[in-house]
């Protein structure tokens, strides 16, 4: 069976469109990559990274420091992260500046 890879991607994360939702699952899918970017020119943000499994928040890194410019790893060294059919990965941040790249496989099993 082939993978079935895909990318979500959100830009302008922050205070005025507030907590983006940046993927729900449909099935077991895995995150294998989660990367932030605060592209402000001066701001420093704080970002957090969570998944919502419908009750409950469980935080992958919560109020990360971001300084201006640059852009942080949340998943790497091989690690994943699997979520169940309507687990959903949101990110926020406290500036209007961040982008966000997420990369998974769908529908890991049946």
């Amino acid at each position: 069976m082939a993978q079935d890879f895909r990318r979500y991607k959100e830009r302008n994360i922050g205070v005025t469109g507030g907590v983006r939702t940046i993927l729900t699952a449909n099935s077991y899918d895995t995150i294998i990559g989660i990367r932030v970017a605060n592209v402000h020119a001066s701001s420093s943000t704080n970002v957090s990274v969570y998944i919502n499994d419908g009750s409950n928040d469980f935080y992958i890194a919560k109020a990360v420091p971001i300084p201006a410019g640059s852009s942080i790893e949340f998943i790497d060294g091989g690690a994943k992260m699997v979520l169940e059919n309507n687990d959903v990965l949101k990110i926020s941040s406290t500036v209007d500046f961040v982008d966000a790249w997420v990369s998974c496989v769908d529908a890991i099993s049946s």
